[in-house]
């Protein structure tokens, strides 16, 4: 009995364990920083992008072709903001710039720290060789297209649908 007992222990034990440390690399592992910025620079929970597409957008003010895509970015987000988010990834040459460019385009979405370790990642995990780019991710952060400009300029109107069946 005592044998039994011992056994179930350990067998709780080491269940709790493994849980604890499966937790600590999937949170490690995530594709976001757990705080982003908002478009006032003032640090949000990553959780906002819970069970939304998200569009991880590679961009920067200094961009003749970032400054041109960036209002049609704007207003599809705006339009489908019940179930895509936009998470700006800056090229921006300093905060300053990164966040006087997402006011003056009324970028009102998230943000990476600039410079940071995580915009870094980003932008070497989906290979970004030029801007603009926009990565669109499920809810689980499984990419679905590298192309979410060309989606969002050619055909904005069944663009958010394609992605959903793609996730």
């Amino acid at each position: 009995m005592k044998a039994n007992l011992a056994l179930l222990l350990s067998t709780i034990l080491f269940t709790f364990s493994l849980g604890s440390v499966l937790d600590a690399k999937k949170k490690s592992e995530s594709l976001f920083p757990a705080k982003l910025l908002d478009s006032d620079g003032k640090e949000v929970s990553s959780n906002v992008l819970d069970n939304k597409i998200v569009g991880i957008y590679f961009s920067a003010q200094w961009c003749p072709p970032c400054r041109h895509f960036t209002p049609s970015l704007v207003e599809f987000r705006d339009k489908n903001k019940k179930d895509f988010e936009v998470v700006f990834v800056s090229s921006d040459r300093s905060p300053k710039d990164q966040l006087a460019y997402m006011k003056k385009y009324k970028m009102n979405w998230y943000t990476i720290t600039h410079g940071s370790d995580a915009a870094k990642d980003l932008s070497k995990k989906y290979e970004v060789r030029g801007i603009p780019s926009l990565v669109i991710v499920d809810k689980n952060g499984n990419t679905i297209t590298k192309n979410g400009r060309g989606d969002v300029s050619k055909n904005p109107q069944n663009a958010l649908s394609g992605w959903k069946k793609s996730s």
